[in-house]
């Protein structure tokens, strides 16, 4: 499904002191710090180094061109998720790193004439700067090893922190979402998608609904567990699973979703393939139910206009998700 849909997904994962090498992707993406804390460098084209720190619940956009490095100095291991727009990457539904250093970098694989014209340094410059950092991709500093500091004023536009940020919807005792939108993180708009961060109380439900703009939806489950439906074309079920911590699930175009948290709540992260999604619930107080007319209602399902009378009074004051039942 992630081929199909050219999704990439991925996670990194640092130890303390661990240091991922500066590296440029094929794909644009959304970071999220799944656990602990660290620094991170970003470098967008022509433009400054952002030095950030960064911690759980942290989303932040990377566009295409944008060079990345992490670096963990504490003892809790730092977990970054990736998801992004696999669409013009080398691989369907992988994302490809460039790393710049190390026994993968771009410049070994350049002729020594090539690189000193490029660098302007002598044959043991070149040597040294290709030669000497034998790892791959991610290697572990001496904790005597001083990296630069964060700058506070560089997290501005950069990261927003989804467990800190004004909640776009709140229902009490169901749960609540936090939408990363050109709003919020103006970068999203360069990546060309939307997020968000739902959290769902203990036994609550999430509404059925589906994404009306056509777009893939990607949810990575972050927290708890709980029952998950999937409904697509003919009315048939295509997924009825348990989700858990660990979890990434995609839901097909046009296809209906809908979860019931376990007692624990359950929480997932989502990327939607566009920048300002649309959503359309099937059930609540702003499901589309209640835009259609009683009497096609009553026609449509074959039932009395007292059960459409019923069915229309339900979930009046209910948005989205609903607590539950008494």
């Amino acid at each position: 499904m992630l081929r199909e849909g050219n999704i990439g997904a991925a996670k990194l994962a640092l130890e303390k002191n661990g240091f991922a090498l500066p590296r440029y992707s094929d794909s644009s993406m959304v970071a999220y710090v799944l656990q602990g804390g660290g620094v991170a460098g970003i470098i967008l084209p022509e433009s400054e180094e952002k030095v950030i720190a960064i911690k759980k619940g942290d989303a932040i956009a990377l566009p295409f061109g944008v060079i990345t490095w992490w670096y963990n100095k504490e003892d809790t291991e730092l977990v970054v998720l990736y998801m992004g727009d696999a669409s013009k990457g080398h691989k369907p539904g992988q994302f490809t790193d460039f790393f710049l250093t190390g026994f993968n970098g771009i410049f070994t694989g350049f002729t020594t004439d090539f690189v000193k014209r490029a660098w302007d340094v002598d044959d043991d410059i070149v040597k040294a700067l290709i030669g000497n950092q034998k790892g791959k991709g991610i290697v572990k500093l001496d904790a005597n090893v001083k990296m630069p500091e964060p700058k506070p004023d560089h997290r501005k536009g950069m990261a927003l922190n989804c467990e800190e940020a004004p909640l776009d919807t709140d229902i009490k005792n169901a749960g609540n979402v936090v939408l990363l939108n050109t709003q919020n993180l103006p970068l999203v708009g360069q990546v060309g998608l939307g997020a968000d961060l739902v959290r769902l109380e203990g036994n609550a439900m999430c509404s059925p609904g589906f994404s009306c703009d056509s777009a893939l939806q990607v949810t990575y489950i972050v927290k708890g567990s709980g029952r998950l439906q999937v409904v697509g074309v003919d009315g048939k079920r295509v997924l009825e699973t348990i989700v858990k911590a660990g979890n990434l699930l995609i839901v097909p175009r046009f296809f209906v979703v809908s979860k019931i948290a376990d007692p624990g709540g359950l929480s997932w992260f989502s990327i939607i393939t566009t920048p300002n999604p649309m959503f359309t619930h099937l059930a609540g107080s702003i499901g589309a139910w209640k835009a259609i007319s009683p009497e096609v209602l009553q026609a449509a399902f074959k039932v009395t206009a007292e059960t459409e009378k019923l069915f229309r009074s339900k979930r009046t004051n209910d948005a989205i998700f609903f607590p539950p039942p008494n």
